[in-house]
């Protein structure tokens, strides 16, 4: 390359500074999936070590403690795990509601019939395991936590799959993303429906409202994050006085948001060409037309990229690596002990999780194929899939998060105890299923079926 050509290189880049040599490095290592995943379990193995020992309740009481806001007679308070488990949870089922938005605009799922292998698989694995325990548990105590063998935890499920790098295709990593994200919508819906209070309808309305206002500010051109975050606040405020889990709020803004960009490639290009390199007066501060041009392209750069894309930029760091790990160190804690090892609740999720989320995943994905609903990849053959049904078995996040809501003090440590010991069985079995199937030297099988 000629030394021209290398300054012609250099000067099309944006100039570097010292802190992003510092952070150009963690930025990489946020883009590895396994990251969030490998987090997580070290958040959840903390928990665990802080809850069985001498420091135990006051870990405990750490989280119990109420932060909010007091006038007078009014009180606006929760405690710190509330504040976790209701409110930064939102931003969790937000970026997963956005994650289902792109693939369903964007990626493999707006292909009506390949996403209706994921949805079929993500169905099935919820009924099945749900069946398995309301079987199990009709009667007992604990049969209202039938949601918490419903979910599979993404984070984990794409950080086993991460460590197997290249020997799986990139089809399986498609479908178990999809399916898992199905699922966490379909739990969500669970709790929002099931787990929630008894409603309150003017609330209920205010936030029917304000999803209207929020609706047409998009139709009639409006793009500043702020004044949607405050409209946002707003509705997950009205939904909590309503009633309903506020955490729903995610799901419905985020599948609300715009998928589309507002720039094209050509439009971008095109303004990009209009930009004055070397203006006369480059120390002016007057609105020059060269200034002008700048600012146009800098929106232009800007809305290049949809809503969906850039928030999803924006937050998945904060989702993955903050609030993830934050709602594993305030719910995984339990003190271990042996008496919930022949607990039925333990025995119950333990069963819906291992055998219901493998048998529904597979017959309804099946079934969906053989009606001809759906289509299955030429590369994603029945091996691979077995080995990803095994994977969702690991419920972590979401049946931690529909545990807590669902049983009584009495029980939870058993069902905890229950989802811990599922996740590691099936994390372990999918793992050692998959790496036997690469082993194996097994090609994709003929076709679609």
């Amino acid at each position: 390359m000629s030394r021209d050509q290398q300054v012609n290189s250099e000067a099309t880049r944006l100039p570097t500074e010292l802190v992003d040599r510092l952070t150009n490095p963690f930025v990489r290592f946020l883009r590895i999936q396994s990251a969030g995943g490998a987090i997580l379990l070290l958040f959840t193995v903390a928990a665990l070590v802080f809850s069985n020992s001498p420091w135990a309740e006051s870990f405990e009481h750490a989280w119990e403690t109420k932060l909010g806001l007091q006038f007078g007679s009014f009180e606006f308070a929760r405690s710190l795990r509330e504040w976790i488990n209701d409110g930064l949870m939102t931003l969790f089922f937000f970026i997963v509601a956005l994650e289902l938005k792109r693939e369903l605009v964007l990626g493999e799922l707006n292909k009506p019939r390949m996403a209706a292998l994921s949805i079929a698989a993500a169905l099935g694995g919820m009924i099945v395991p749900a069946a398995i325990y309301l079987s199990l548990q009709s009667g007992q105590p604990g049969h209202h936590g039938w949601g918490t063998v419903m979910a599979t935890d993404t984070a984990f499920v794409i950080g086993c799959l991460a460590l197997l790098g290249s020997r799986i295709p990139q089809s399986l990593r498609v479908f178990m993303l999809s399916l898992a994200i199905v699922d966490d919508l379909g739990a969500i819906m669970v709790v929002a429906i099931s787990y929630s209070s008894h409603i309150a309808w003017w609330p209920l309305v205010i936030a029917a409202l304000g999803l209207v206002v929020l609706r047409a500010l998009a139709k009639l051109g409006f793009r500043g994050f702020p004044l949607y975050v405050l409209m946002g606040v707003g509705i997950w405020l009205a939904m909590d006085a309503s009633g309903i889990h506020a955490t729903i709020t995610g799901v419905i803004l985020g599948l609300m948001t715009p998928a589309r960009r507002w720039v094209s490639d050509d439009r971008l290009y095109a303004i990009l060409g209009q930009v004055i390199a070397h203006p006369v007066t480059s120390e002016s501060s007057e609105d020059t037309k060269d200034r002008q041009t700048l600012q146009i392209a800098e929106i232009a750069a800007r809305e290049a990229l949809s809503p969906v894309e850039r928030l999803e930029i924006a937050l998945h760091p904060w989702v993955g690596f903050v609030i993830m790990p934050l709602f594993a160190l305030a719910n995984a804690g339990i003190a271990l002990t042996l008496n919930d090892l022949g607990n039925s609740v333990t025995l119950t999720i333990f069963l819906g999780f291992v055998l219901g989320k493998p048998i529904g995943i597979l017959f309804f994905s099946w079934l969906a194929i053989r009606l001809h609903i759906a289509i299955r990849p030429h590369e994603l053959t029945w091996r691979l899939m077995i080995g990803g049904s095994l994977l969702a078995g690991i419920g972590f996040t979401m049946a931690l998060f529909i545990a807590n809501m669902a049983f009584s003090k009495s029980l939870i440590g058993s069902a905890k105890m229950g989802i811990f010991l599922a996740s590691a069985f099936s994390a372990l079995a999918g793992i050692a299923f998959l790496m036997w199937v690469s082993k194996s030297g097994a090609t994709p099988e003929a076709g679609h079926e």
